[in-house]
């Protein structure tokens, strides 16, 4: 399935080199201010073109279709599309027979039965993000007591990003990274145990972005290394405010009102320059596979603001999920 969300309900559609992609936006309350300029500060940081990126270069410019009239939103489905123009799909005919290792192109070949569209990866591109990119605008605007912000804090395994940028493009092979995302000042009681509890919806979300390989909240994976009582956050005063943060703003699956921080790895692009032994499907037998096209070094570079749209997503549907059982929260 290609949609998420229980009351704000996204569902993205279209393939890399088709003739476009978007995404429908279902229950978004009506009376949203939203005009085509409130996108393009984010689809920008989605963009290609800067050093480690593809060199693709697509204008990304939205077209709202339906869902707004007079810059306002009405309540009605919102669509949202951008056209595909840069488009070499002949980069791309090589891998039916001989599918890149680490990518989608040996098991949406089986899954569909030969007829997925291949060309620039097709529904299985990180360009379908584009969509998601931009739900995350709207859903920011329904979070919008809320700071949500990602950054890039390792590529590579090092803090020095650019130094592992050098050495990968030295080598002419990909990198990946970890993405760290902080929401201040979150509303407190978000969440609904067991099964759409906060980590679960974040969860969900960041693991529907392409290369997303683990997530951790918090203290997270040190977590298994600490004492209960160093790992608890006692609080401190009346509001819930803690003296320490291990458990990334959630407690029992429910925000707690403290800052909420998570991080996530994104593994390396799978469509490495450097040369790999594979199997050729078509002539049975192993063989050499050099990938051409255009890809990133390190598609973690472009990620940063695919996270925080993806934590908006989640927590704009929690909001409306918890507006509909207890009304507006006057805390």
């Amino acid at each position: 399935m290609n949609s998420f969300g229980v009351v704000f309900r996204i569902s993205l559609f279209g393939e890399s080199h088709g003739p476009a992609i978007g995404v429908v936006i279902d229950g978004c309350p009506p009376g949203l201010s939203l005009r085509t300029e409130d996108f393009m500060e984010d689809l920008k940081r989605r963009q290609s073109g800067s050093r480690g990126t593809t060199p693709r270069r697509e204008p990304d410019l939205p077209e709202i279709l339906s869902g707004v009239f007079r810059d306002k939103t009405t309540g009605a489905p919102i669509t949202l599309i951008t056209r595909n123009s840069d488009k070499i799909s002949s980069d791309y005919d090589e891998f039916k027979n001989i599918p890149r290792p680490g990518h989608a192109d040996f098991v949406s070949g089986v899954k569909y039965s030969g007829f997925s569209d291949m060309r620039g990866s097709g529904h299985f591109s990180g360009r379908i993000t584009w969509g998601l990119v931009a739900a995350g605008v709207v859903a920011k605007k329904i979070a919008a007591l809320s700071d949500i912000s990602a950054k890039l804090i390792s590529a590579g395994g090092s803090v020095n990003i650019e130094e592992a940028l050098d050495k990968a493009i030295a080598s002419n092979d990909t990198i990946g990274g970890i993405i760290e995302c902080r929401v201040k000042n979150p509303p407190c009681a978000l969440g609904e145990p067991f099964f759409y509890s906060f980590e679960s919806a974040i969860s969900h979300m960041i693991f529907s972005i392409p290369a997303i390989k683990g997530i951790e909240f918090g203290a997270g994976f040190a977590a298994a290394a600490m004492r209960g009582s160093a790992h608890n956050d006692p609080f401190v005063d009346s509001s819930g405010r803690t003296a320490t943060n291990n458990a990334g703003g959630i407690n029992g699956g429910i925000t707690n009102g403290n800052e909420i921080i998570f991080r996530v790895v994104v593994k390396p692009t799978s469509s490495t320059g450097t040369d790999q032994t594979t199997y050729n499907f078509k002539e049975g037998k192993m063989t050499t596979l050099k990938v051409k096209g255009r890809h990133d070094t390190c598609i973690a570079l472009r990620i940063p603001v695919i996270v925080e749209a993806a934590a908006a997503v989640a927590m704009a549907d929690l909001i409306l999920v918890d507006r509909g059982i207890h009304g507006v929260r006057k805390v």
